[in-house]
């Protein structure tokens, strides 16, 4: 069968890519490994939504709109969302994402993997995928890698990087996970005093988790706290014996950090062990090489680029690839950064969009731009792009980037 954009990866990303796309008269499919779509936020329990506001003078305002923006107003509407509007529950946001691709006519394929990409000359014909029908070969006029690990584009051959410039290493990979039956009350008060417990522990050598303290937050339910602190440094997110190593290495962390909360930490006593991740949430992988790199100072710079699909202020925050620590660069609450269309242009295929984590950057910038949000954002600029592209028959790189800041103000867009 033939679409006019295939989308691989059905996380914030590629559902932003997809129904934005559909939404313009596109016939999309979107391709998503797991039996539902969310992403990190559903099959990592990432959560809750890192900054995505901006501070003013007459208050505050999103910096990341459109579909996100819809999104968060679709999970506030079932309950979904804590009134701090950034803990959220990702059983709700399955049946959101569900609803907003059907509605928009996205046609969805779960449980299927990229398994090969065609090509004639720096044109993608079409994907082959795995899945419980065996093989199957889809063919499209454009395509989006919204995978997070550009998993599209290294099938493509697209040139990419991965990591950190001097070694290649790239950020720890976590497995996030809850504790219910918690005393709250106590929790409160004893929380300033638990990341100096753990740190006696570190030094005493009770704890082999290489993390320098201890990342909890809130959960939508009361008597649970949700904890993003174990830590597996120097295995790679791209190799598969590296990704099984570290979910057997990152269960035994949950295991660790469980007794010690509930052996040491005031109103953890009777706690238990509710649910861990159903897989390690990766921070970092592979990145293309694309028609712009985008660097820390351009974050960190606060710069505005004229072919901005995007807005965020979330600064550089790398969890140390080699062991404990984490580099911040915090950027003020009252200016952003934009991400430019050209970081969304691999080299290598004329008519791939790449969306998300994986754009055009640096190890640096990448640490910042990564979070939920602004990939939601990036990915419906995409998805834009592509219907743009196709009304227009031509390739991505030549579209008007002034008919797609028309099309995204149309969305209520933020760029």
């Amino acid at each position: 069968m033939k679409y006019d954009l295939i989308v691989a990866g059905g996380g914030f990303t590629g559902v932003a890519g997809a129904v934005a796309a559909a939404r313009e008269g596109a016939k999309v499919l979107l391709i998503e490994r797991y039996g539902f779509l969310g992403g990190a936020a559903c099959a990592c329990y990432v959560n809750p939504f890192m900054r995505y506001t901006l501070k003013t003078e007459q208050g505050t305002e999103l910096l990341s709109k459109g579909i996100f923006e819809e999104i968060l107003d679709r999970l506030d509407a079932l309950g979904g969302l804590k009134e701090n509007r950034d803990t959220f529950s990702e059983e709700l946001l399955k049946l959101v994402l569900d609803r907003l691709t059907k509605e928009a006519g996205v046609k969805v394929l779960f449980h299927s993997y990229l398994q090969a990409v065609h090509k004639e000359g720096k044109h993608i014909t079409s994907v082959r995928v795995v899945n419980k029908s065996g093989t199957m070969e889809l063919a499209a006029d454009y395509f989006i890698d919204a995978t997070g690990d550009a998993d599209l584009s290294a099938l493509a051959g697209c040139p990419y990087h991965v990591g950190r410039e001097a070694d290649q290493l790239c950020q720890p990979m976590t497995l996030c996970f809850r504790l219910a039956n918690v005393d709250m009350e106590a929790f409160k008060r004893v929380r300033p005093k638990i990341n100096g417990i753990y740190q006696q522990f570190q030094r005493e050598g009770k704890i082999k988790n290489p993390r320098e303290d201890v990342l909890i937050f809130y959960h939508v339910s009361d008597g649970v706290i949700h904890f993003n602190s174990t830590r597996v440094v120097k295995l790679s997110p791209l190799d598969a014996f590296d990704l099984s190593e570290t979910e057997r290495r990152a269960r035994e962390q949950v295991y660790e950090l469980y007794h010690f909360m509930k052996d040491n930490i005031e109103g953890f006593e009777n706690c238990t062990l509710l649910a861990s991740a159903p897989q390690t949430g990766v921070r970092e992988s592979r990145m293309v090489d694309g028609a712009y790199t985008l660097t820390e100072e351009d974050l960190c710079g606060c710069r505005k680029f004229e072919d901005s699909i995007a807005c965020g202020n979330y600064g550089v925050d790398i969890h140390s690839p080699d062991g404990s620590g984490t580099h911040r660069r915090l950027l003020p609450h009252t200016d952003y950064y934009t991400i430019p269309y050209r970081s969304l242009l691999p080299k290598g295929a004329d008519n791939l969009l790449v969306a998300g984590r994986c754009i055009s950057s640096t190890h640096e910038a990448q640490s910042g731009y990564r979070i939920m949000p602004i990939c939601c954002c990036i990915g419906e600029a995409a998805g834009l792009a592509a219907g743009l592209a196709l009304q227009s028959n031509c390739m991505p790189a030549e579209i008007s980037v002034e008919k797609l800041h028309e099309r995204m103000d149309h969305y209520n867009c933020r760029y």
